[in-house]
């Protein structure tokens, strides 16, 4: 990954487009990367797959088109956790279900607004950046977490619940599909649970780039800083089970299972959905929704 200055590959058959985004990425400081083929994105990807922290992938292309690029990149180990934002003149419920369920991160409509565009793509790196700093996490603790039957964690940061999401992900047979769930609840235990970030609030915070310090701020606040999440793990012949409890005064969850036409475009707000349709098997919350619970079967005992 590029230490120095973020690289976003930008893939579009239209010139103009290209030619917008680079000039909103360039001027923040991001390196943009132009392609105009599917193919070719494809093949710079697995040539340099530590190069890029995001991609901005149109859908509708001649020839390899956005969604086929996205499967293969999902389907490559070394590119699966690259943060695809996918741009659309299409906002169907399916289509947003089709791209998510390929692997997207987020969507973009046309024509681009720059400051939504800019708000997402930011939050795109920050989130890849986050993930490449746990690889090393899940694979020096593969072969011996395959061992543990049953625990119990505890946890109030954020930076403690990403490495704990990489640590359990490594009970299950397929780390890299469960970890971005684990990931996702953890974090809105945190966050949304144990600080009380309403949705209203880290859309304005993403905007402004000011998420990570409010989470800072509030962490060392008298109402939250000793505020817990609760993490119990245990695995039977049939399945891996995780109950997550954080100290908030819960949500609405059933309005975050699936994804919202609403809420597509949105630079968060469908980690919920995706853990739902892609990280694991079943997934219920509990009461007032400050208690979910998570399965993941074993799919070589089916």
């Amino acid at each position: 990954m590029n230490a120095i200055a973020p690289c976003v590959m930008v893939v579009d058959d239209e010139e103009l487009n290209l030619e917008l985004i680079s000039e909103y990425l360039a001027s923040e400081g991001i390196q943009p990367e132009c392609v105009n083929r599917g193919d070719k994105a494809l093949q710079m990807l697995m040539n340099e797959p530590d190069k890029y922290s995001a991609m901005l992938l149109d859908r509708m292309m001649p020839g390899m088109d956005g969604i086929e690029v996205l499967k293969h990149i999902k389907a490559n180990k070394a590119l699966s956790h690259l943060p695809v934002i996918m741009q659309t003149a299409k906002v169907g419920k399916e289509n947003m279900l089709e791209g998510l369920k390929a692997g997207a991160h987020y969507y973009l409509t046309k024509p681009y607004d720059r400051q939504t565009l800019l708000t997402i793509v930011k939050t795109a790196i920050r989130d890849y950046q986050h993930v490449y700093e746990l690889q090393a996490n899940l694979r020096e603790s593969a072969d011996s977490l395959m061992l543990m039957q049953r625990g119990e964690f505890r946890f109030k940061t954020i930076e403690e619940g990403r490495s704990l999401a990489a640590l359990l992900a490594n009970t299950c047979e397929d780390s890299s599909r469960v970890v971005l769930g684990l990931t996702e609840l953890l974090i809105n235990a945190v966050e949304h649970g144990n600080l009380g970030i309403s949705y209203e609030e880290k859309s304005r915070l993403n905007q402004n780039g000011e998420w990570e310090e409010e989470i800072r701020r509030r962490s060392m606040q008298e109402t939250y800083k000793d505020r817990e999440v609760v993490v119990e793990f245990e695995r039977n012949a049939n399945e891996v089970l995780f109950t997550i409890r954080d100290q908030g005064e819960g949500f609405d969850w059933r309005q975050y299972l699936e994804i919202s036409p609403e809420r597509a475009f949105d630079s968060h707000g469908r980690g919920i959905a995706m853990a739902n349709t892609i990280s694991f098997d079943t997934i219920d919350y509990v009461g007032v929704g400050n208690e979910v619970c998570v399965s993941v079967h074993n799919r070589s005992m089916q």
